[in-house]
C-alpha cells in the first residue's frame, strides 16, 4: 500500500487556505474570545486526524456535531473521555453490538481510541458546538471541510465501509461511489435506535466484508479502564 500521509498532508495544507476554512476558524476564535464555550476543546478540535492512522482506515462511520454538554466531545464522533459517563446514543450503539457480536463485552466507559487504532474513523460532520446548543455551528463552513474529506478518503482509497447512521449522514451517500461498501440505518439515538438500529448487524456486516477483501477485522471490544 502507498503510504496515504502525503495526501492528507497536502489536503489540509489546501483546505487551510480556502477563504471558507479562513472564515470558519475566525469564527471559532472569535466566539472563544467573546467567552462563548466551545465543545471540543480547542486541541481536541481535529483530534481524529491525530489520532487515526490513514494507512490503516478501513471504516468510516459519520456522525452530526459534537456532544454539547460538559467535558463530553472529544474530537472522535460518538467518544467520550474515560471519566465521563457514557451518553445515551453510545450506550445504544453498545447494545446493538452486543446483539449482534455476542462475545462483544460491554464496556465500563464511552472512549473509542481502541475502535481509531482499529482503523475506524469516527468523524463527525460538524466539528464545534456551542455549550448547550445542538447544531449551533451548522452551516458556518464545516460541512464542506468534512465533505472534502468524504471526498479524499473516496478518491484515495477503495474498500472502505461507510457507517451512515440517521437521516443526516445518509445525506452523504451522493460522495461515495461504488468501490465502497455503504451500510445505513436510523441513528442509535433513544428516538430512533428501535427504527432499524437496534438489529442492523452493521458490525458483523462490517467484518465480512473486510473479511472478503482480505482486509483484517475490527476488534469492536473495547479495552477495561480500571
Amino acid at each position: 500500500m502507498k503510504n496515504k500521509n502525503f495526501i492528507w498532508k497536502n489536503f489540509f495544507q489546501k483546505e487551510k487556505k480556502k477563504k471558507y476554512f479562513i472564515r470558519l476558524i475566525e469564527k471559532i476564535n472569535k466566539d472563544i474570545n467573546n467567552n462563548k464555550i466551545i465543545y471540543p476543546k480547542k486541541k481536541y478540535i481535529f483530534n481524529i486526524f491525530k489520532k487515526i492512522n490513514f494507512n490503516k482506515l478501513k471504516v468510516v462511520i459519520i456522525g452530526q456535531d459534537p456532544y454539547y454538554s460538559v467535558n463530553q466531545a472529544n474530537g472522535l464522533a460518538f467518544s467520550v473521555m474515560p471519566n465521563i459517563i457514557i451518553p445515551p446514543t453510545l450506550k445504544n450503539i453498545y447494545k446493538a453490538i452486543k446483539l449482534d457480536i455476542p462475545n462483544f463485552r460491554i464496556p465500563n466507559h464511552g472512549y473509542l481510541i481502541n475502535w481509531v487504532n482499529e482503523g475506524v474513523m469516527l468523524l463527525n460532520s460538524v466539528l464545534t458546538v456551542e455549550k448547550g446548543k445542538p447544531q449551533s455551528h451548522f452551516n458556518i463552513g464545516w460541512e464542506i471541510f468534512t465533505n472534502n474529506v468524504i471526498k479524499i478518503i473516496n478518491l484515495n482509497y477503495k474498500n472502505i465501509v461507510f457507517l451512515l447512521w440517521g437521516t443526516y449522514a445518509k445525506k452523504k451517500m451522493y460522495l461515495i461511489t461504488l468501490k465502497h461498501l455503504i451500510l445505513t440505518t436510523s441513528h442509535p439515538s433513544p428516538l430512533s435506535f428501535h427504527k432499524g438500529f437496534c438489529f442492523c448487524k452493521h458490525f458483523s456486516k462490517t467484518n465480512k466484508y473486510l473479511i472478503l477483501k482480505k482486509k483484517t477485522p475490527i476488534n469492536w471490544n473495547i479495552k477495561k479502564i480500571i
